[in-house]
């Protein structure tokens, strides 16, 4: 009797040892990626947040442009430091002169910053990690180009060549503000038009 012997069919212990290795070392690089992914993700929702912020004040200033001199001189805002909604409630409805609307702004816009506009128990969600906004234009508050610069702590450290001062002394962002996220909206704000 003849034997025939045929050529087995599958796998080793070592090939499916090294299938294995490469499979994780592949999934380890997925779940890396995902966390760079959140981690800009979230950088990006900050940067929509704060160009949203910046807009919204510069659209309110557009519309009072009697009280420009009153944006432009308020100092910078974030960590509350507007204090309580003054009065009256302009928002809602309230007879209020320029100045009290532009006061009124400022309070709202820096509530926007600091996340108090959303609340989840107790505490101010939805606004910026850190912020600081900065206002600036023409001394005589007249027409001309205004700037809103909005800056917040980023995720991660950067390179920051950027030569503003809003939040820059803060010590906020690191010893060489390597986490200072910084935007600036520049728009032309004529009151007499």
């Amino acid at each position: 009797m003849i034997m025939s012997y045929t050529r087995q069919h599958g796998f080793s212990l070592l090939e499916m040892l090294v299938a294995l290795v490469v499979f994780s070392i592949g999934l380890l690089a997925v779940a890396g990626l995902q966390t760079v992914s959140k981690q800009a993700n979230y950088e990006s929702i900050q940067r929509t947040t704060a160009s949203q912020i910046a807009q919204g004040l510069l659209e309110d200033m557009r519309l009072n442009g009697d009280a420009l001199t009153v944006y432009r001189t308020a100092g910078p805002l974030g960590s509350g430091s507007r204090g309580g909604e003054p009065a009256p409630s302009c928002r809602q409805g309230a007879e209020c002169t320029a100045d009290q609307k532009a006061l009124y702004d400022l309070w709202f816009w820096e509530q926007a910053i600091d996340g108090n506009l959303e609340m989840s128990g107790g505490a101010g969600t939805g606004g910026l990690v850190l912020p600081t906004l900065c206002i600036n234009g023409p001394v005589v508050g007249g027409p001309g180009i205004y700037r809103v610069t909005i800056t917040w702590r980023g995720t991660a450290s950067v390179t920051n060549s950027v030569n503003n001062p809003c939040g820059a002394a803060s010590g906020n962002y690191g010893g060489s503000n390597e986490f200072r996220r910084i935007i600036q909206v520049p728009t032309y704000i004529d009151p007499n038009i």
